[in-house]
């Protein structure tokens, strides 16, 4: 196997510690953030006792889904033996631990009550699909941590491929069963469907590869590292399959409700008359998040600018937070069916579209996730080598000099300034 030579970033300058110190105010924002909400309660919060899923939530699930995405690199290079992607694979690995992080600590710091955690990891529930999510999302931290200690570790190289296959397989599991939370919602009509599992794998598939190119693209600007037009060819094309599959995916979720009578209504709702969620769906999650990329990663006159490359990716993240929270606060916000077939009519609100606003603690809270993830990757590239010391394009011909390659001992030891 062709050995790539890593190394740690310098990170003395002054942009690093500008970078460290934002990431550092988000955190302590969103810190601040949970705090207030558990001592003054949800109240203070858009959320009441119709959605109970709030802005929080969507950073979290999209975090989380994007994590599982995050490991594309690494798998493709391990488990498909795509060589191209093999520099990438420890950066991969350390992209989706930092994501999962984020997204389970906004998640655990908008239960209200962060310490029920302990119930949650002690007593167990196997009817309830959350029960399952956390023997996933916990395994997810020890095969990735198993699978970049094979890859680090020079001795261990050897097992990257059945690790690697193992981390794939769990990973799909992981989506799979994050999908399932919804799909195995009867009671909502915006879920209880087989096809929100495959959904959310192509989902994670394209946020994560999203996410992974931005953060590359960003590494190697600030560390001047050099990254070649042909891995970022590479890189965009399998972003540009992976948002098809995502907008194929939802087309089938929505064409499948149409065609069943009991979805009607909710189809109605979010395709026409829901408002800020119906502008969401078609205006952020379809066109910004889906056609307009494509677009740009395809067109001749697009697709070779790296700029054009980067919007694109920038433009699936939003894409995939706008389609997040229309799944989440969209299909709460359709009412209930009380009763099938009748009209409620109460005090209660009963067969009414519930209302809500994210607060500015709430933003906060899910914008902490984000900064999470991105403060464990930037110490990570700076502690271990994670990040090859070139990415530049293959010199070809008879007189070309040799490819940089060498032991992980090797890289350990470099030291050329970032």
């Amino acid at each position: 196997m062709k050995r790539v030579r890593f190394q740690e970033i310098q990170g003395r300058g002054a942009g690093y510690r500008a970078v460290l110190g934002v990431l550092a105010l988000l955190i302590l924002g969103g810190l601040g953030a949970a705090y207030y909400m558990e001592h003054f309660g949800h109240a203070v919060t858009g959320m009441n006792n119709r959605i109970v899923w709030g802005t929080p939530h969507v950073f979290a699930v999209f975090l989380i889904v994007a994590a599982s995405g995050a490991l594309n690199a690494a798998s493709v290079s391990s488990v498909f033996g795509r060589t191209p992607y093999q520099p990438l694979a420890r950066l991969s690995g350390l992209l989706a631990v930092a994501l999962l992080s984020g997204g389970l600590m906004v998640l655990v710091l908008d239960l209200g009550r962060p310490d029920r955690l302990i119930v949650a990891l002690t007593s167990y529930n196997f009817k309830s699909i959350f029960a399952w999510n956390i023997y996933l999302y916990m395994g997810f931290f020890a095969v990735v941590g198993a699978y970049l200690w094979v890859m680090m570790e020079r001795r261990m190289n050897r097992f990257a491929k059945p690790v690697g296959w193992f981390a794939f397989l769990w990973r799909l599991v992981l989506t799979t069963g994050t999908g399932s939370i919804f799909g195995f919602l009867v009671a909502r009509q915006a879920y209880d469907a087989a096809i929100m599992a495959p959904l959310f794998i192509a989902m994670s598939l394209a946020f994560g590869h999203a996410i992974l190119i931005l953060v590359l693209m960003l590494a190697c600007h600030c560390a001047e590292r050099p990254l070649g037009d042909a891995l970022v060819r590479r890189l965009k094309n399998l972003l540009g399959v992976f948002v098809a599959a995502v907008l194929y995916f939802v087309a089938v979720q929505h064409l499948t409700n149409l065609y069943a009578a009991e979805h009607h209504g909710f189809e109605r709702f979010i395709l026409a008359e829901g408002g800020i969620h119906t502008v969401l769906f078609w205006g952020g999650q379809v066109v910004l998040g889906g056609l307009v990329p494509l677009a740009l990663l395809f067109h001749p006159a697009t697709g070779g600018r790296r700029g054009a490359v980067g919007l694109a990716a920038g433009l699936v993240v939003l894409g995939g937070l706008a389609q997040v929270y229309v799944i989440i606060i969209g299909g709460q916000a359709y009412p209930l069916v009380l009763f099938p077939g009748m009209e409620p009519g109460s005090g209660f609100l009963d067969g009414a579209i519930a209302s809500y606003a994210p607060s500015l603690p709430e933003l906060a809270l899910g914008i902490s996730g984000v900064a999470i993830a991105l403060m464990m990757v930037a110490l990570g590239v700076k502690v271990l080598p994670f990040l090859p010391r070139t990415l530049a394009d293959a010199p070809a011909g008879p007189d070309a000099p040799p490819a940089d390659t060498g032991t992980g001992a090797e890289a350990a030891r470099a030291t050329e300034p970032a």
